[in-house]
């Protein structure tokens, strides 16, 4: 597991259980950029699912770190019932105050690191459909619309799939 990249003036690093409230907030921050009415009302402690996705046994949480504080997260684990070297990408945020700063493309590149690292061969994830400024990111990233799991017609997510570079 990656313990720490340091790419100038951003550190990134397994998060800590006590960044768990950060993570959350963060998290909550950029998801209300792309909901046009406000995040949806939800009985989800995200505290709390993000500290169970840190201390998750099979499961990574990486942060951006600028000057002391998060600046964007990622959390991947294998998927109930997926094939064998496949991952995904469950969560993936970087603070809006701070997009276009290359903070994304960084944390991007060590969740390929790690991915690679740990013999994945795809990784896999869901977009919400409102949210064309991350199908943008993902793209230019390499990810494209998962053949093998086109989006229903009342659903609210693209999924899409990435091919991890071997060494």
């Amino acid at each position: 597991m990656i313990s720490e990249r340091v790419t100038g003036a951003l550190v990134i690093r397994t998060a800590l259980p006590a960044e768990a409230e950060a993570i959350a907030d963060l998290h909550l921050r950029a998801r209300s950029t792309y909901y046009p009415d406000g995040v949806p009302q939800s009985d989800v402690d995200w505290r709390e699912a993000w500290l169970g996705s840190i201390e998750r046994p099979d499961g990574h949480v990486l942060c951006a770190v600028e000057r002391g504080r998060i600046v964007g997260i990622a959390s991947f684990r294998a998927p109930d019932g997926a094939a064998a070297h496949t991952v995904k990408l469950f969560q993936f945020h970087v603070d809006p105050g701070r997009w276009r700063a290359g903070i994304g493309t960084a944390l991007h590149a060590a969740c390929v690191e790690q991915w690679r690292a740990d013999g994945e061969r795809t990784a896999v994830l869901d977009v919400h459909v409102d949210n064309r400024r991350a199908q943008a990111f993902y793209a230019r990233q390499g990810w494209i619309p998962d053949p093998d799991n086109p989006p229903a017609e009342d659903d609210h997510h693209l999924f899409l799939r990435f091919a991890v570079p071997g060494e």
